[in-house]
């Protein structure tokens, strides 16, 4: 019998409640998710959660919101006072972007962060998972919202697939619009909700199945549970010895020796690989994350 789209929406229906109901109790207290939480707050949570690991990021972004608790008050604040307090969070550059956004918000938008989806994506280092993220969380607007977790999700409840495969944004939004539910609240609960269950039950090596809260409507149980056929991504080459390694042993360094400067030949010179060292200075230069002049280096200004 061939599927109608009253059976699909019969579907999408019941599985957004059955995430809900079980995100209500099983959520993780996050504190960016707290019902007071400011929409400034949510911004500077989606920048730093990008590809970090929660637990990494809550300490981090406890203390930078108790030291710059709006836009305005980072945006009167050196971009170095940014960089250094980033610490070892990764990918450095996110800190830029954050205080290049707060700067665009005080000029653009009085200080307060703006709802529109247009003007959430103009801000600097904001892409359209972070603008959606942020008027479905802060704002409570219904927008379709995709990340790693929510497309696994997605792939095996829905599509019977053991993984998502490569990113198509246009696809995962229409994927997950589907599933919304109509009213807005229930919609923002079900892009968390959706979101946590990828990420703590149906997670990419071991999905506990038996503890799922929507098992009985999972497409890809249902087909019992087929291997993954997607190509394996390859994975990110190693740390030690890298470029990448060398780019972070000068960056701190520098946060080290904040507000000081550092003459150039004293930015790690004991460094096994001279070429390698001069790298990393060129590329944290041209990132904007140091700036080189009359023979020193430092964080931006």
């Amino acid at each position: 019998m061939p599927t109608t789209a009253t059976t699909i929406d019969a579907h999408a229906v019941a599985f957004a409640a059955r995430a809900n109901a079980w995100f209500a109790d099983a959520a993780r207290p996050l504190p960016w998710r707290a019902a007071d939480v400011s929409p400034w707050a949510v911004l500077v949570s989606e920048l730093m959660l990008q590809q970090t690991q929660v637990a990494r990021v809550q300490p981090k972004w406890e203390a930078w919101i108790e030291r710059w608790p709006t836009p305005a008050a980072l945006a009167s604040s050196p971009p170095a006072d940014a960089v250094r307090a980033w610490d070892r969070l990764g990918y450095p550059r996110r800190a830029l972007w954050l205080h290049a956004a707060a700067t665009e918000i005080v000029e653009r938008h009085g200080g307060e962060v703006p709802r529109d989806l247009d003007a959430l994506l103009a801000l600097k280092g904001v892409g359209p998972y972070t603008a959606r993220a942020v008027a479905a969380f802060a704002f409570g607007d219904r927008h379709p919202v995709v990340d790693t977790n929510t497309r696994r999700v997605i792939a095996r409840a829905i599509e019977g697939r053991a993984s998502a495969g490569a990113p198509s944004p246009a696809r995962d939004l229409a994927a997950m619009a589907a599933l919304l539910p109509r009213d807005p609240a229930d919609a923002r609960a079900f892009n968390a909700g959706a979101m946590e269950l990828g990420a703590v039950v149906c997670t990419a090596r071991a999905p506990q199945c038996d503890g799922c809260p929507v098992a009985d409507l999972c497409a890809w149980r249902a087909a019992g549970s087929p291997p993954d056929d997607a190509p394996r991504v390859r994975t990110q080459a190693r740390y030690e010895g890298s470029d990448r390694q060398a780019r972070g042993a000068v960056l701190k360094s520098l946060r080290d020796a904040a507000p000081l400067a550092v003459p150039l030949d004293e930015v790690l010179p004991e460094w096994p690989d001279p070429a390698q060292r001069e790298r990393a200075i060129a590329s944290l230069i041209s990132d904007g994350l140091a700036e080189a002049s009359d023979g020193v280096l430092a964080l931006p200004g």
